[in-house]
C-alpha cells in the first residue's frame, strides 16, 4: 500500500511539472505548485464523479471531453470550498495541461 501512495506521489510530481511546463507564462504566474497539486486532486474526483472514466468511446474511439465545463466546475468546487477564485480561462489550461501529461503516459 505505502509502494501504492508512493507511485501517486511521484505521478502527481510528474504531473503538476508537465502543467507548469504546458502553461502560458501569464497563467503560469496565476499558480502555485500547491495549486496546481490540488487542481489535479479535484480533477481525479470530478473524472470518477463524472462518469468520464467511464464513457464510451466514440467510433473513432474517442470520448468527448469538455474542458470548458470541467474548467468551471474546478473553479467553483475552490470557491466553495473557499480555496481561492480561479477563473475558468486560466484552469482551462490546468485541464488541458493535465490531459496532454496522461496521453503522452500512454
Amino acid at each position: 500500500m505505502e509502494e501504492d501512495f508512493m507511485a501517486m506521489a511521484e505521478d502527481d510530481v510528474r504531473t503538476v511539472a508537465f502543467i507548469k511546463s504546458y502553461l502560458p507564462q501569464e497563467v503560469k504566474e496565476k499558480f502555485t505548485d500547491d495549486d496546481l497539486f490540488y487542481f489535479i486532486d479535484l480533477l481525479a474526483d470530478y473524472y470518477v464523479e463524472s462518469g468520464l472514466l467511464d464513457a464510451e468511446p466514440d467510433d473513432e474511439g474517442f470520448v468527448d471531453i469538455d474542458t470548458e465545463a470541467i474548467a468551471e466546475a474546478l473553479a467553483k468546487r475552490a470557491k466553495k470550498e473557499k480555496y481561492g477564485d480561479f477563473r475558468p480561462e486560466d484552469l482551462i489550461w490546468v485541464v488541458q495541461g493535465e490531459l496532454e501529461f496522461g496521453e503522452e503516459e500512454d
